[in-house]
């Protein structure tokens, strides 16, 4: 990107660009942690990603603050304008996403002392690796403006929802079987939600690159395969 007259100007979007990189850098090591925390029972883990949050809470406020004032300052246009109000989007959903993880985290709390059901917890286990890949992937076509990179995330967010709608109909199963099951399946039904929902941050910046690249909103529907809304659980055998 060509550099500005003034240099500041320069100063103040490389700056943005630093603390969005930082931000990621949070959000994703508090999901991963997070995920770890759950299939290990590791209650310290845990406690740590809840522990990460206001961090990211305070560099999302930084990063909308700094974006209002270069807007106010230098009224920029074109992609400059873009980058900001960009900055301010992606700064939103990663701090969205901290919160998400962070969720799961307080699951994992109140869960530590229940027998698990370690294929289901596995079952989740998968689904956050798959979405930690399209973090990872998404913050790297950011930091790249690569639209393509960023619009094979968009795409595989449909794998997501159908995903969470298997796991969402075998926990429904497990209850059904056992009521002693309710309390545990609960809790892992709200964590693998969290995860799912984290996968629609990373569309939503998906999005926000081909907006900040082309100037143009992602023509077409997002790829939803959540049918949670409409899953049934089937009965148990003799029921």
């Amino acid at each position: 990107m060509a550099n500005h007259i003034v240099s500041s100007y320069d100063t103040d979007l490389q700056n943005l660009r630093r603390s969005i990189a930082e931000m990621g850098g949070i959000a994703e090591k508090m999901m991963a942690d997070a995920s770890h925390a759950l299939v290990r029972r590791d209650v310290g883990l845990a406690q740590s990603v809840i522990a990460a949050d206001p961090r990211l809470d305070g560099l999302q406020r930084e990063i909308e603050e700094r974006a209002i004032l270069l807007i106010a300052r230098r009224q920029p246009m074109a992609i400059d304008l873009r980058e900001t109000i960009s900055a301010i989007r992606v700064s939103g959903d990663l701090e969205r996403i901290g919160d998400l993880a962070k969720n799961v985290a307080k699951r994992v709390v109140a869960i530590s002392d229940q027998v698990q059901l370690q294929k289901i917890v596995v079952g989740v286990e998968h689904m956050s690796e798959l979405v930690q890949a399209q973090l990872k992937d998404v913050l790297d076509a950011y930091a790249t403006q690569d639209t393509k990179a960023a619009f094979d995330v968009w795409e595989r967010d449909g794998d997501i929802d159908s995903l969470y709608t298997s796991l969402f109909r075998e926990l429904l199963t497990y209850m059904m079987e056992d009521p002693r099951n309710i309390t545990f399946c609960t809790h892992l039904l709200f964590c693998a939600k969290n995860v799912e929902r984290i996968g629609d941050h990373t569309t939503n910046i998906a999005e926000t690159i081909h907006y900040l690249v082309t100037g143009e909103t992602l023509a077409g529907d997002r790829p939803k395969n959540d049918r949670s809304s409409f899953a049934t659980a089937e009965s148990p055998a003799g029921a």
